[in-house]
């Protein structure tokens, strides 16, 4: 369709020399605008905001021949060069430097009117081209191609594979019977404290008498007095502290078949734990939910299978690398669903842990560990010598097993940044999206690693002050047994979170910039 003819200018009237013939586009011409505006966007010295630089309009691929437009005038033109206005095409809505589609653009400048219609057969091809300017650099990263998607899958099918077959191979037999028999717990609440003598008639007075009213057992309903030493390491009893009793099976009314051995708490870890879960859930919504029943899951294979197997004598690395693999599978696909993103941070973090569990075999051998700490001797003495258990295992079970969530939260916050990176900005390729998402690891890594350290030395703390009181200097201190199996576990998880970050990131700005 050919343009319509210009409106002649008639110097009597008052609105620049036109007539006020109606108008059937829905922008002011040129001379219908104040001196240094365009468009609505108004600038110093009359420059048109739309002809800036950065503005100008992003090249087009040209459509098909038997759907090419026909000349038509472009929209946004001015009517005559001479009154100031540039002539040319508006650049195209949702194109990089376009401001067709910027938030009030309908209010700044233009005027309501009907839009030309357009020409006979050309609709469909203007529509077609138009649809595909809108959405460029907005919107979240597109998925992965279908190439990308099958060596993600690749990748990972061996691995859960391995892990299955890992599973069934270590799956727990019967539950060893300890060459100790087990006491039974029994509960009550204190009713009376008061000073007595640690033997009857010794006049020392040295003991304090608790009577505890018994709720459970053989003789619920009853009260008994436990004699209890005033020592610093023995706790402090009030009345109506909530108690627990280790009772060996014999005589029930013999008070020294009993044992008085700890406050009940589970009322207070029921009050925190749901808290945690309200939190969790007000914050995360449907994800803070899915995290929960991961965490429940986390629980139910270190209860059901881990440490059932590594009791019925399999070994603790194999043991834990296995279950540490199928709580990463679990958790993370449950947390974060089956997409690219979530592949990308679940093999980043199993190259991680492969690592974790090599540096931390070849450094506790070298290193000589043990594992043999007070809480080990322990367990073995009450599961007897029928039971075969390995301490310096237990040390690398630990290890694997304690790293695990520190590397989960690198590897998904990893992925999840180049991800974003590539839905800001589209153009960018594989090396820009690696040394970008780099640039936010090399912060995360550093804040996560001192984590880690802190988190170790919090838990070995009263140890450590132990032997900075009774040994004799600073590197006696580190490498003692104790401690220095802290070190090990500490630097290798670390070693192995650092491993993590440029692993994950290069695996997402693969898939990111190939998508």
């Amino acid at each position: 369709m050919s343009p319509p003819p210009p409106v002649p200018r008639d110097p009597s009237v008052p609105d620049g020399g036109r007539s006020a013939a109606p108008r059937t586009g829905g922008r002011r011409r040129a001379e219908d605008r104040p001196p240094g505006a365009s468009g609505g966007h108004r600038l110093p010295g009359g420059e048109p905001a739309r002809h800036r630089a950065r503005h100008a309009p992003a090249p087009r691929r040209p459509a098909p021949v038997e759907d090419r437009p026909g000349p038509a005038p472009a929209r946004g033109a001015a009517a005559d060069p001479a009154d100031g206005a540039e002539t040319g095409p508006i650049p195209h809505p949702g194109h990089p430097g376009g401001w067709g589609d910027c938030p009030g653009q309908a209010d700044l400048g233009t005027t309501p009117g009907p839009a030309a219609p357009p020409a006979p057969g050309r609709g469909h091809a203007q529509g077609h081209a138009q649809g595909h300017g809108h959405g460029h650099g907005h919107g979240a990263a597109s998925p992965a191609g279908r190439r990308v998607r099958r060596l993600l899958v690749a990748l990972l099918v061996p691995c859960v594979l391995a892990t299955l077959a890992g599973v069934a191979l270590l799956w727990p037999g019967a539950t060893p019977v300890p060459e100790i028999p087990p006491t039974q717990q029994v509960h009550g609440t204190v009713t009376a404290v008061q000073v007595a003598d640690c033997s009857p008639g010794g006049g020392d007075r040295r003991c304090t008498g608790v009577t505890v009213a018994l709720s459970d057992g053989p003789r619920a309903g009853r009260d008994l007095v436990q004699l209890v030493p005033n020592e610093p390491s023995t706790p402090r009893f009030a009345v109506g502290d909530p108690v627990t009793l280790s009772w060996s099976g014999a005589n029930p009314d013999d008070a020294g078949s009993y044992q008085l051995v700890d406050f009940q708490r589970g009322a207070p870890l029921g009050w925190l734990a749901a808290a945690f879960a309200l939190a969790v859930v007000v914050l995360g919504r449907l994800r803070g939910f899915a995290a929960l029943v991961s965490l429940a899951l986390s629980f139910v294979i270190l209860l059901w299978f881990v440490l059932p197997a590594i009791l019925s004598g399999g070994s603790p690395l194999a043991v834990a690398v296995t279950g540490a693999c199928l709580i990463m599978f679990v958790v993370l696909y449950l947390t974060h669903g089956f997409t690219a993103r979530t592949s990308c941070a679940v093999l980043g973090t199993l190259a991680s842990l492969a690592l974790i569990g090599v540096l931390g075999y070849l450094f506790t051998v070298t290193s000589r560990l043990t594992g043999l700490d007070d809480t080990t001797a322990t367990l073995i003495g009450t599961l007897g010598p029928g039971v075969p258990i390995d301490p310096r295992g237990l040390v690398l079970a630990g290890l694997v097993i304690g790293a695990l969530g520190a590397l989960d939260d690198v590897t998904v916050t990893q992925a999840s940044a180049v991800w974003e990176l590539g839905a800001a900005n589209p153009e960018l390729g594989v090396r820009e999206l690696f040394a970008a998402g780099m640039r936010i690891g090399r912060d995360h890594v550093a804040s996560a690693v001192n984590t880690l350290v802190l988190a170790y030395a919090g838990a070995a703390l009263p140890l450590m002050l132990l032997f900075t009181v009774a040994a004799g200097g600073v590197t006696q201190v580190l490498t003692s047994q104790d401690v220095a199996t802290e070190i090990v576990r500490t630097l290798v998880g670390s070693i192995g979170l650092v491993a993590a970050v440029p692993v994950t990131t290069g695996l997402a700005a693969l898939v990111v910039g190939r998508r």
